[in-house]
């Protein structure tokens, strides 16, 4: 028995989520419009879109700077996103997994503004993606669940306080901006959402020696965040390293500061 075509809307979009691919298409506009002031694009910004579903906020966004980029990665929505586009302004599709995406070579010769709601289930990884190529982004503004934003933006002794929260503020200033409610995406999450701005740091300013010694320090810090730093940290960062830098060994990750973390990549490692 063959399966009857999806149903679409008068835009040519499919009136059912690809709960797979974790799509929650945004439809209340007075959430879009207090998106785009928060983003306040202006003609010229290098405006960029993860995962545009529907064009709910894209297509306000293109009517503010007349041409803009977009990664979706669900291939039955770049027909009917291309089509709509073309009433507000100059849409450029990318159709790609945006962890594929080189954001450093998009951005040329100057720096790209993200903004997204993105699939709930690949927010850290493209987070993490997004700081590999800080130096080519100026700001983003993600929709994200409520829970990873809280986590992003906490501080020591928080106990949502970890890896994520370390690794984004050491590279950006982190700012959660409001609250949205289930009701605002169709289908409804099951869980409330939040905007987040994250605005990349001045690259003198963040003090970090080696990108990678950092990240693998962090790592194994809060991948056993019930030890004390001496045991959680044993074969990467030795007792006399963390002292050096200021640092208890006794110390749970979760009491560290994102200072201190930088403090212990920073000492020099014993030939």
């Amino acid at each position: 028995m063959s399966r009857s075509p999806p149903r679409r809307n008068a835009a040519g979009f499919s009136e059912l989520a690809k709960k797979h691919l974790g799509q929650n298409f945004l439809h209340d506009r007075a959430v879009v419009d207090k998106i785009v002031l928060a983003v306040n694009p202006q003609p010229g910004d290098r405006l960029v879109e993860i995962g545009p579903g529907q064009g709910a906020l894209t297509f306000p966004l293109l009517d503010r700077i007349g041409e803009m980029t977009a990664i979706e990665f669900d291939r039955d929505l770049l027909q009917p996103l291309a089509q709509a586009a073309t009433a507000h302004g100059t849409l450029t599709l990318i159709a790609a997994d945006v962890l594929s995406v080189d954001f450093t070579a998009l951005a040329g010769d100057g720096q790209l503004r993200l903004v997204g709601n993105l699939p709930y289930n690949l927010s850290s990884p493209i987070l993490f993606h997004a700081l590999d190529h800080a130096s080519a982004v100026r700001d983003m503004h993600f929709m994200l669940q409520k829970e990873v934003v809280e986590r992003m933006a906490s501080g020591p002794g928080n106990k949502v306080y970890g890896r994520l929260s370390v690794m984004l503020q050491a590279y950006c200033t982190v700012t959660p901006l409001f609250t949205v409610a289930p009701g605002s995406f169709r289908p409804a999450p099951k869980v409330d959402s939040a905007v987040v701005r994250l605005v990349p740091r001045p690259p003198q300013t963040i003090g970090i020696d080696d990108p990678r010694r950092f990240a693998a320090v962090v790592r194994a810090a809060f991948g056993q965040r019930r030890k004390t730093l001496r045991n959680a940290l044993d074969g990467v960062v030795d007792s006399e390293t963390m002292m050096a830098a200021g640092v208890r060994p006794d110390l749970r990750a979760e009491q560290l500061a994102v200072a201190d973390f930088v403090r212990i990549a920073n000492v020099p490692v014993a030939a």
